[in-house]
């Protein structure tokens, strides 16, 4: 019987080796297999893009992915001379799907926090937000700051900045898959406020527009976007070098216009 424990001892120890080693091989496949990750883009010839729904930088139109962002994604494919293919994401799994190769970079108004400067390799910030509070009209009356909503059910996108803002005050809210879910959350009376960007607020917020019944009543802290890489990706550089080349050609000053972010950008 001492010998039979022994022997599953030994073999139990010997499956937990191969697995842990597996698990590491997984992991690290990348960069094992290439000198870069510049060079293992350009060998699959593709660069995987995760977004969300997020007008005016990431939307679907006539099931095609567009937007500042996107437009900009996909030019920076042609520049590398690989295809593009936009990946539709849970935000808050971004860092673990970067890291296990499911998508090669996050192009989606992309706050620069420490969560960001800590997990990956990013670019240099290429747009200015904030977050806004958002109310609908009819119950907007005496609210002017986040702290007039303080009893307020919020909704608010996993992951997001505007989710740590809220958890930091210490706010009720429901999280949503996404910003646009979040609007349709108060819209809906599901949520009484939500908290999301800026950029995405002037797209969607007031007359004539998606949420017409909505109200901006505050904004809450100044952000800059960024795009991220694998830690220490070579793509990255790639990125910066490209950026400042479309902004002086006036590539980026034209796109923007198109979206409406013009007033958002930051020069290089």
């Amino acid at each position: 019987m001492k010998g039979f424990l022994k022997l599953f001892c030994i073999s139990l120890m010997i499956s937990f080796f191969y697995c842990g080693c597996g698990q590491k091989k997984t992991e690290h496949t990348i960069s094992q297999k290439f000198d870069s990750d510049l060079e293992y883009i350009m060998d699959k010839k593709n660069i995987i893009i995760g977004v969300t729904d997020f007008k005016p930088l990431d939307y679907l139109e006539n099931a095609k992915w567009i937007g500042f962002d996107a437009d900009f994604a996909t030019l920076f494919a042609e520049n590398l001379g690989v295809s593009v293919t936009f990946l539709e994401i849970d935000w808050d799994k971004k860092v673990e799907l970067l890291n296990d190769g499911t998508i090669d970079c996050i192009w989606n108004g992309m706050t620069l926090s420490k969560e960001v400067k800590n997990a990956m390799s990013y670019s240099i910030s290429y747009l200015n937000n904030a977050q806004m509070v958002v109310v609908p009209k009819k119950n907007a009356e005496g609210l002017q700051t986040i702290e007039d909503c303080m009893h307020f059910l919020f909704a608010v996108e996993s992951g997001s900045t505007g989710a740590l803002e809220l958890k930091e005050r210490n706010y009720r809210y429901i999280q949503a898959d996404s910003q646009m879910e979040a609007l349709s959350n108060v819209n809906s009376e599901k949520a009484d406020a939500a908290v999301i960007d800026a950029i995405m607020a002037g797209a969607l917020i007031g007359s004539g527009k998606q949420f017409e019944e909505l109200l901006c009543i505050d904004s809450v802290g100044v952000e800059e976007y960024v795009v991220g890489f694998r830690k220490d990706s070579d793509v990255t550089e790639k990125f910066n070098t490209f950026w400042k080349e479309q902004y002086e050609n006036g590539t980026v000053k034209e796109i923007a216009e198109k979206y409406e972010v013009q007033e958002m950008l930051i020069k290089p």
